[in-house]
């Protein structure tokens, strides 16, 4: 059997605690909107320029592929799932700690949205961000952590590795 190397660990440690905690957070938001916050369902004005309420999208951002049909969770979950598989394979062959925790908060907020499809047949949405009577599409933390995923992953993929150090290109 193969040993596990130091910066591979350390690598999987990351990813995972950011996953578990994106997916944590959400979760824990959205049930306390849900359960304690949006019962029953209003606009809570919070800053001149944010507010809570409760929004169900059906389909991915910005309300793209949104559907009525009984089979639409079903596909975007299993699709979220394939993609989530796919970034879990890649984060195994990188051992960057910072390129890992990114995959992380990116996994975590895509399994925040799937139980949502899978448990209400739609992702629920709270945060509404808006200005001289524009809105920008609601959202919730999973859609947070994903963004927020992205963003580090742009940052810490772009960079190089010092000398030496193992990549995804240098596997031993």
């Amino acid at each position: 059997m193969a040993e596990v190397l130091p910066s591979a660990r350390l690598a999987w440690t990351w990813g995972a605690a950011t996953a578990a905690l994106a997916f944590a957070l959400d979760q824990a938001t959205k049930w306390w909107v849900l359960a304690h916050l949006m019962d029953p369902p209003r606009v809570i004005p919070i800053t001149p320029f944010f507010n809570l309420v409760l929004g169900w999208n059906r389909g991915v951002s910005f309300g793209l592929l949104s559907a009525d049909h009984p089979a639409t969770p079903w596909l975007l979950s299993s699709l979220a799932l394939a993609v989530v598989v796919g970034l879990v394979v890649w984060t195994t062959r990188d051992r960057r700690p910072g390129m890992a925790a990114s995959v992380g908060f990116i996994v975590g907020g895509a399994l925040g949205n799937v139980v949502d499809r899978l448990r209400h047949g739609a992702v629920t949405d709270f945060l509404d961000f808006h200005v001289a009577g524009y809105h920008w599409p609601a959202f919730n933390l999973a859609d947070t952590a994903i963004f927020v995923g992205v963003a580090l992953l742009l940052l810490v993929g772009g960079r190089r590795d010092p000398a030496g150090a193992p990549t995804s290109a240098a596997r031993p």
